[in-house]
């Protein structure tokens, strides 16, 4: 049996693709373990397999002594010299062993713990094929499901898509082919862990690279991915080239190359807009398709506060805030949208509470407004650094003005709250919509 298993080495090699090095290893490591349980464990003992004769030898080394005490390690000079005639003390004296001496238990667990090893390699050569594809689209078949779990045939190993990395309502059959990709590869006791996913944003992003070459040639960069897996979607495109136009590249002749990827997310809504470094522009972007009228940029806390005509606001902010919600995704900034009626009616009342204010005229009050301050609650709560900055407002006029509103609204503050939550609470139930 050990002899077969020597045999066996260059067929394994061919149909498992593992290194000889290593299942030679494995073969000597096995035979080791199975003689010192058949000769005594504490006995030094080695296995070498000979390539040439393609036979697997044992040997059993002891120290060559004057005196024998230890006789599982230890020999005599005399019985030494018998082996090597050129012996001496302190030698160490190699004894082949015969393999067949294992005996058929022995030689079985010898052959348990190469196909041990053997399987522990083939893990560890499919691990190692399969890291460098993380972050990459892959492709594979569905074989089974495990509760949830989408369990995808690759290759030599399999791939598994939890529930939280499926696209909603999408329903896949066992042998059907699908593509995902790899979000992450982890070792375990059962191999590679490899979890796959269709919901990433990245899934996305590779998909549009696979299909459109002056992205993979590095000619126009995706800038931005926003995405709610199966509904919609929105990615940011510039190009190195000034005539090349990024958001045409990636619709392709007649729609073909988004389409290609609408099909392989099968009719999940695609927005591709331009992006720009100018935020301004870029949130007018961003919202599309709805149109924009105004955009104020708040860089204090990163805010955007986007005006659209009446008949834009439902579009601007999409069923149950889904547009807006994605365009802060992809913006990364604070988006306050809001129709120019109400617009309108915030700056009637705001002129009329700061007209309040004696050291506030007319011109200077629609300064305060277009600096983010909408109301006497917020004058009175506003950093004097921001007041100062405002053309027309040195700092001892700021800080009158600060104490001015605070005295109003510590005087009519009830009904300047009722008037800031109205509005508030008007924008929020226009997000809501």
């Amino acid at each position: 049996m050990i002899n077969e298993l020597a045999r066996v080495i260059d067929q394994i090699w061919q149909d498992k693709g593992i290194d000889k090095k290593i299942l030679i290893e494995a073969i000597e490591s096995a035979l080791v373990s199975a003689a010192k349980k058949k000769f005594g464990i504490n006995k030094e003992i080695e296995a070498r397999f000979n390539e040439d004769s393609g036979e697997i030898e044992l040997m059993e080394f002891k120290s060559v002594v004057e005196d024998v005490v230890d006789p599982d390690n230890q020999i005599s000079l005399p019985q030494a010299k018998k082996l090597d005639s050129g012996a001496e003390i302190g030698d160490s004296i190699g004894v082949k062993l015969e393999a067949d001496l294992l005996g058929r238990i022995s030689a079985q667990t010898a052959k348990q713990v190469i196909f041990q090893k053997m399987r522990e390699a083939e893990k560890e050569l499919v691990f190692n094929e399969f890291k460098d594809q993380s972050g990459k689209n892959i492709s594979g078949i569905v074989r089974r499901f495990e509760d949830k779990t989408i369990v995808v045939e690759m290759g030599k190993t399999e791939g598994y898509i939890p529930p939280r990395e499926q696209i909603p309502r999408e329903v896949y059959r066992v042998g059907e082919a699908l593509r995902a990709y790899m979000l992450e590869i982890e070792r375990s006791s059962r191999g590679p862990q490899i979890i796959l996913s269709r919901a990433h944003p990245q899934f996305l992003v590779k998909l549009f690279v696979s299909e459109v070459p002056e992205i993979k040639e590095g000619i126009v960069e995706i800038k931005g991915v926003a995405r709610e897996a199966g509904v919609r979607s929105k990615i940011a495109v510039s190009s190195k080239d000034p005539d090349v136009d990024p958001v045409g590249a990636c619709v392709g002749f007649k729609g073909s190359r988004v389409q290609s990827v609408v099909q392989e997310l099968r009719g999940e809504k695609i927005d591709i807009i331009a992006w720009s470094s100018d935020v301004a522009r870029y949130v007018i972007h961003a919202l599309s398709p709805a149109t924009v009228s105004e955009v104020m940029v708040y860089e204090n806390d990163t805010t955007l506060e986007v005006i659209v005509p009446d008949d834009q606001l439902s579009l601007a902010i999409g069923r149950k805030g889904q547009n807006v919600r994605l365009a802060v995704q992809l913006i990364g900034w604070k988006i306050d949208i809001k129709s120019e009626s109400k617009v309108k009616e915030i700056k009637e009342t705001a002129k009329k509470v700061f007209a309040e204010i004696k050291d506030l005229g007319d011109k200077t009050s629609e300064l305060v407004y277009k600096s983010g301050i909408h109301s006497v609650k917020e004058l009175a709560e506003c950093d004097l650094e921001v007041l100062v900055k405002i053309p027309g407002i040195d700092r001892k006029t700021a800080e009158t003005v600060k104490q001015q509103a605070i005295e109003l609204y510590s005087i009519k503050g009830d009904q300047m709250s009722a008037a800031d939550s109205d509005t508030e609470g008007a924008a929020e139930e226009e997000q809501k919509e």
